[in-house]
């Protein structure tokens, strides 16, 4: 399974419609991981081959996708992205949580157990 890009409409669709919801209310059937950046983010750069590697492990456990802040501004900006990469952490049953800045691969695995319970 390949990291998925994020559309505004998809985000809508697949993860929380907030033009229709107040509350936190999300839509997928496992954890995610929405990775903002821009093809001119050399941090993003780095964490994208990691993010494609978490993709194939975690196939099956968990949804990873990215989301072009150059493209898709109103996610960005919904999400108060000013930095990137920033990174949002989607458990099943939880709000999300935002990192921002590159994370290493073992990070990542270690965000996984503790926001989504997966090893």
């Amino acid at each position: 399974m390949a990291v998925k890009n994020l559309s505004l409409e998809e985000f809508k669709d697949k993860i929380f419609d907030y033009t229709n919801n107040e509350d936190w209310n999300y839509k997928g059937d496992k954890p995610a991981l929405i990775d903002f950046y821009a093809d001119w983010c050399g941090p993003c750069k780095m964490v994208a081959p990691i993010l494609d590697e978490l993709a194939e492990e975690y196939d099956g456990k968990v949804d990873i996708y990215k989301v072009n802040t150059e493209i898709e501004q109103e996610l960005s900006s919904m999400f108060g992205i000013r930095s990137i990469p920033s990174l949002l952490f989607i458990p099943m049953e939880d709000v999300p949580k935002m990192q921002k800045g590159a994370l290493q691969k073992n990070d990542f695995k270690k965000a996984f157990e503790a926001e989504f319970g997966i090893k």
